[in-house]
């Protein structure tokens, strides 16, 4: 089918990049933020700038075990002898005072004393009871780390919007800063419909299922970094479901379900939307997961999820994380893609852009190559869990041959 032809027969289809640009632009960052500890901080977003009070490092100190010594004092035409006079330990500085030919045993972090402005690595001497034999460095100042050389007090050191990860938690204890403004947590309420669901570790009768989607979302919000809140499962009831998204609206910023919003969805979730909040029901152009459901549930956002687990994950990745994200006052970023060659040939009709779950790793010559994982089903959940990319296809291609060159992009923090 040409791209002509295929646009023609699905013009409702909303390409995945143009949706999410829209999806983007009706969601504001949160301009509530809070005070938490150092230990609390991590995965938070950063509220305001920070600038350190001290300089770093805060005194010089050696980078490596060895001696300190003036290096006016060197012959540098050959070893020089020097009486060694003390020692100067990381915590515990040298009390001495420093003169002419001697030198000082050092650490690694230890401070280098004022008048000593040079350190020479254990390895170049020789140590004969208090004399050491120094092999001249190349030049005045080797082996020492300046006070402030990394930055000065008064420098900012690391900008709001930030996300604190493990380097900027080091950053921080370096500078001194036991509490950190943060913004506050997003909180996302979910919850699953329908009488076929049962709890896992119960019984199946005929016609029912385990719910799993609640799980899935469970663990993409906790790796999200927000505070969820789990409101189970709700019987196939209107009152019931009615109650469950006043509930999940008066508690959160984001109301999250699976299931309810495709065409032919035969329950009350789009009547009881519809008449409860703002909602649009969107048909996009990706596969798995052509349904998808965006508004306002009173001052709560709302994403309604395809009801195929699959499509499930794969919609909260590409659409509801990036929402996440912004309102979190992380800037959304440009997944990262790489090009590999594919091992097997992949079937795929024009129409739609496809995530086919894939394994990416390095042939016998190191270079990138993906293969799929098997069947591809919006169904099959093991999919995702055999999976550490997805194999972009674009929305007008076909069939892809065995040894062509595709985009992989690599599961980031949610799903890896």
């Amino acid at each position: 089918m040409s791209k002509q032809s295929d646009a023609c027969a699905q013009p409702d289809l909303m390409p995945p990049k143009e949706a999410i640009e829209a999806l983007l632009a009706q969601v504001n960052a949160t301009q509530d933020s809070e005070m938490v500890s150092l230990n609390d901080a991590v995965g938070r977003v950063l509220s305001e700038n920070l600038a350190s009070c001290i300089d770093l490092p805060p005194f010089d100190n050696s980078s490596m075990d060895g001696f300190a010594f003036r290096f006016e004092d060197l012959n540098l035409s050959s070893s020089t002898e020097l009486t060694l006079i003390g020692t100067s330990f990381a915590g515990h500085p040298f009390k001495g005072t420093p003169q002419a030919n001697t030198c000082i045993r050092i650490m690694t972090g230890a401070p280098v004393p004022a008048g000593y402005d040079t350190v020479q690595m254990q390895e170049k001497t020789t140590t004969n009871a208090d004399i050491i034999s120094i092999e001249a460095p190349k030049a005045k100042g080797a082996n020492v780390r300046y006070r402030g050389e990394e930055l000065l007090a008064g420098t900012n050191v690391l900008k709001s919007g930030i996300q604190i990860r493990a380097a900027e938690m080091g950053v921080l204890a370096t500078i001194g800063i036991s509490q950190v403004r943060v913004k506050r947590k997003l909180k996302v309420a979910f919850f699953s419909t329908g009488d076929e669901l049962r709890p896992v570790g119960s019984d199946l009768a005929p016609g029912q299922i385990y719910d799993s989607n609640r799980y899935s979302i469970k663990g993409l919000l906790t790796q999200a970094n927000v505070e969820w809140i789990d409101l189970g499962v709700i019987e196939d009831d209107k009152e019931a479901i009615r109650g469950a998204f006043r509930e999940a609206a008066e508690q959160a910023d984001i109301v999250l379900t699976s299931g309810g919003v495709s065409v032919g969805d035969a329950d009350y979730t789009k009547q009881i939307l519809s008449e409860e909040g703002e909602i649009t029901f969107w048909r996009l152009a990706i596969k798995p997961g052509k349904p998808f459901a965006f508004g306002k549930l009173g001052k709560a956002v709302f994403c309604g999820l395809p009801g195929n687990p699959v499509s499930s994950m794969v919609t909260f990745y590409k659409l509801v994380w990036p929402i996440i994200n912004k309102m979190q006052g992380l800037t959304p970023k440009a997944p990262v893609i790489v090009k590999a060659t594919l091992s097997a040939p992949i079937r795929k009709q024009p129409g739609r852009a496809e995530y086919q779950r894939g394994v990416l790793s390095r042939d016998d010559n190191g270079e990138l190559v993906v293969s799929t994982t098997g069947g591809q089903g919006s169904g099959m959940l093991t999919s995702m869990s055999l999976a550490n990319c997805f194999i972009n296809l674009a929305q007008f291609q076909g069939d892809v041959a065995a040894g062509s060159t595709v985009e992989v992009e690599p599961f980031n923090s949610v799903l890896c």
